[in-house]
């Protein structure tokens, strides 16, 4: 890693680094960032900054900086995963509850189910899936 560059040594550092043999990373977001990301393997140019930059790049951010692309490129993975288990715990209570606060098990078992529990059930399974996504803070 080579920080604090000065705009116009950047492409320099990279091709003596590409003249050694190294595949270089660049990461920017400015007008001078563009020939250097140009120049680079592997580009990751945050989205905030210069169209310039933002056509040179291959990665794009979300407008943090471009410091935070390892962890967005982490962070990826685990909120997709958390994204299908909130939706398959929503699903699986809705296929299951609410028939049963309809009334289907009343014939066969002479079950039925209290309003109030089931507007519990149903709060229960909100805060659930938001207690879920919110173990996404605790990435480092």
């Amino acid at each position: 890693m080579i920080a604090e560059v000065l705009p116009d040594r950047k492409a320099h550092e990279i091709r003596a680094l590409q003249a050694e043999g190294k595949v270089v990373a660049m990461a920017g977001d400015g007008i001078n960032d563009a020939p250097a990301l140009a120049q680079a393997d592997v580009r990751h140019r945050d989205g905030t900054g210069a169209d310039i930059a933002v056509e040179s790049g291959d990665l794009g951010a979300d407008g943090r900086g471009a410091a935070g692309g390892g962890r967005r490129h982490l962070l990826e993975p685990r909120t997709l995963r958390n994204i299908r288990q909130n939706l398959f715990w929503a699903f699986a209570y809705n296929v299951v509850l609410i028939p049963v606060a309809a009334g289907v098990l009343y014939p066969s078992f002479r079950l039925l189910l209290n309003p109030v529990y089931a507007a519990a059930a149903m709060g229960l399974s909100s805060v659930t899936v938001v207690a879920n996504a919110l173990r996404l803070r605790r990435f480092r």
